[in-house]
């Protein structure tokens, strides 16, 4: 299993080495009756989710109808979130919010940001992934985020051309797709579209099972688009599975109230919170 595990990994690294020679955002809209919970529209994501008065300031005038929360995950940011709990989160909703839940755990060998470098996979990549995915869904039932939810997983930007690391954070975002699933969760994947999501994208080419079923891409300084992002081909995760994150630690100020924010272009699946 290990060696044909490598020879995907050099098959997808191949094909990275071979790679290598945006539209306005649309309104909000309703989600498909029989399936997740979508939204199309824009989001906005905050290291720390914002107290409830600001998203009340914010409301419908900011543009916004959706946000990104850092919900769980050894590696974030902002660990200790002064606001977020069940009651939060109904609050949320109940103003007229949607949630994009974002888990950042154990982050790739090769990770590219030295804050993130305290963090790293381990020599079991499959059962961290899988411990890490069993968190996720726990403490995302614990707030009351209903199964039918997306729940994403942040894996900071890496050297997906690095074989070995490569191998060992695609075992890892497997074994924590898997869990997510198992537990009734939709997984998603949150990375920069010139590392990890590239590497998901190559990986998909290659047959390679139980990756991501939702794509959140950084792409900054591009027009927002979920349709146009060049890593992807024109039909992968589609319909309905993508977020483009186009800019990045920018300052807003709505209804008296600011906030550094990153902003994101949403046509894809939100939480479902009872």
């Amino acid at each position: 299993m290990h060696r044909r595990r490598k020879i995907i990994g050099y098959l997808v690294a191949l094909m990275a080495a071979l790679a290598q020679v945006v539209t306005q955002p649309v309104p909000v809209s309703a989600a498909p009756a029989a399936g997740p919970l979508v939204y199309r529209g824009r989001a906005f994501d905050t290291c720390q989710a914002p107290p409830l008065t600001t998203l009340s300031a914010w409301g419908s005038a900011s543009g916004y109808g959706a946000l990104g929360v850092y919900y769980g995950g050894r590696a974030r940011a902002c660990p200790h979130q002064k606001y977020l709990s069940k009651r939060w989160l109904t609050g949320a909703r109940d103003l007229g919010w949607r949630i994009l839940p974002v888990f950042v755990g154990s982050q790739s060998p090769c990770v590219r940001a030295a804050s993130k470098d305290g963090f790293p996979i381990g020599d079991d990549p499959y059962g961290q992934g899988s411990d890490e995915g069993r968190d996720a869904a726990h403490s995302a039932e614990a707030l009351g985020i209903a199964a039918g939810s997306p729940l994403y997983l942040d894996m900071e930007a890496y050297d997906y051309s690095d074989y070995d690391c490569a191998d060992t954070t695609l075992t890892f975002i497997q074994a924590w797709s898997r869990t997510v699933t198992r537990y009734g969760y939709l997984p998603g994947f949150y990375s920069s579209a010139a590392s990890g999501v590239r590497h998901m994208e190559l990986s998909r080419r290659a047959g390679v099972p139980h990756l991501p079923e939702i794509l959140w891409f950084a792409r900054w300084r591009v027009p927002a688009s979920t349709e146009k992002e060049q890593a992807l081909s024109s039909d992968a995760w589609t319909p309905h599975r993508r977020i483009h994150q186009y800019a990045g630690n920018v300052s807003e100020t709505h209804g008296g109230r600011k906030l550094t924010i990153d902003r994101n272009l949403v046509d894809a699946p939100v939480a479902v919170i009872p």
